[in-house]
């Protein structure tokens, strides 16, 4: 797939008050998150639309107004590199509030993640983030579980230092809507299924961060075999929010203790939030080559006083 979509002509639309540009007769154009499945699975790069109709949306309030929960994404591509960091600098960028995931005492783990979004209801693009790992804020669960899933790409709870988007509307909707920390700039991912390569770009148009490698032997899965989950926590106005996204996976592949992963660390926003963490080692590299996603809305959440 090309790195880019075409340029097209562009509409501008309201979003609580605020006037984004989005592709004319794009989905969002069209149908306002209300997208017409029937016409999605006509599209050839979605290999189907049957998980989505299995989860109804709801029309709910929010910072960006009245909008409708899950937004769809119904073709996406993702790459994660999970590295090995010092807890005492981990815990140097977590809210108070918040607890590091730790693998053995005093290393915990941290990732630069990459995300291209072919087909969804705002439109192609692209999206970087890095994240820490954290244990649930919800009581009740043992850490070692936790670490096992997140590892196995199960269920993943995670606090977002950094996450530049290639859109207009995806940044106002992340960071208004959902309390994210995105901002819009130069940003390629391409992903298939013999390389994986990223680029963010920083604010003078040179590199902040970029990611070449091979990308893992991907398995197939059938549609709902293997659906993963990510709770991210972040604050809107002074209360602590949890924002769910689930992921179909349709293929996908990991490399353990990866040799061949070329990360290069710029100058940025990215860059420094990588460089504050001290990732001592990559541990994991993640690649979903297809998969299926729907983000919630968030949601107020309960997090302990530590």
């Amino acid at each position: 797939m090309p790195a880019s979509q075409p340029q097209h002509d562009t509409v501008e639309v309201d979003l609580g008050g605020r006037s984004v540009t989005v592709p004319k007769g794009g989905l969002y154009d069209r149908y306002r998150m209300e997208t017409d499945l029937d016409e999605v699975a006509r599209d050839p790069r979605v290999s189907g639309v049957e998980f989505f109709r299995k989860l109804p949306k709801t029309k709910v309030d929010s910072p960006i107004g009245e909008t409708l929960t899950p937004n769809f994404y119904y073709r996406v591509s993702t790459a994660r590199l999970t590295m090995l960091a010092p807890t005492r600098a981990i815990r140097s960028r977590l809210p108070r509030e918040l607890a590091p995931l730790e693998v053995a005492p005093g290393l915990g783990l941290v990732s630069a993640m990459f995300f291209r979004y072919d087909v969804c209801d705002i439109d192609f693009y692209t999206e970087a983030a890095i994240g820490i790992a954290v244990k649930p804020a919800r009581h009740g669960r043992l850490g070692f579980f936790d670490l096992v899933a997140a590892l196995k790409n199960e269920y993943l709870d995670t606090y977002v230092l950094s996450l530049p988007v290639s859109t207009e509307i995806a940044q106002v909707r992340g960071h208004d809507g959902y309390g994210f920390p995105k901002w819009v700039t130069g940003l390629e991912v391409d992903i298939d299924a013999r390389r994986t390569t990223a680029r963010v770009a920083n604010d003078s148009g040179g590199t902040d961060l970029a990611l070449s490698a091979l990308t893992p032997a991907q398995t197939n899965y059938p549609s709902g075999k293997r659906v993963a989950s990510l709770t991210s926590y972040t604050t809107i106005g002074d209360a602590w929010h949890s924002t769910l996204s689930q992921t179909n996976v349709l293929a996908s592949g990991t490399a353990l203790v990866p040799r061949d992963v070329e990360l290069e660390v710029g100058q940025g926003r990215m860059a420094d939030d990588l460089r504050s963490l001290k990732p001592i080692r990559p541990l994991q590299f993640d690649v979903v080559t297809e998969g299926q996603l729907a983000l919630h809305m968030p949601v107020p959440t309960s997090v302990r006083n530590r």
